[in-house]
């Protein structure tokens, strides 16, 4: 498992190629999985925090990852996660105490 960045970005053009053969409902389901991936490695590496850029938009990807690091927070996979004091369209995730 490679060790991932500090700063992941969310945006389906950040980590596909193909970004546009998709429709919306695919984007947010990749991003998730692109989320999901990365934050598995960065507990893995025991990395003490992880970014991840969501954006602005509407929020429905924000609202989708919330909920996502709500189940790990909740499995005890990660400490906490925040919305950057910097910029409101990071959250920061906190792995370990």
């Amino acid at each position: 498992m490679r060790k991932p960045p500090a700063i992941v970005d969310l945006h389906a053009d950040a980590f596909l190629e193909d970004w546009e053969d998709y429709s919306a409902d695919e984007l947010m389901l990749e991003s998730i999985d692109f989320l999901r991936s990365n934050l598995d490695a960065a507990i893995y590496w025991e990395m003490n925090e992880i970014k991840f850029i969501h954006g602005k938009g509407k929020g429905t990807l924000k609202k989708m990852i919330f909920k996502e690091l709500q189940d790990y927070k909740e499995s005890g996979s990660i400490d906490r996660y925040y919305t950057s004091y910097q910029n409101e369209d990071v959250v920061v995730v906190v792995i370990g105490i």
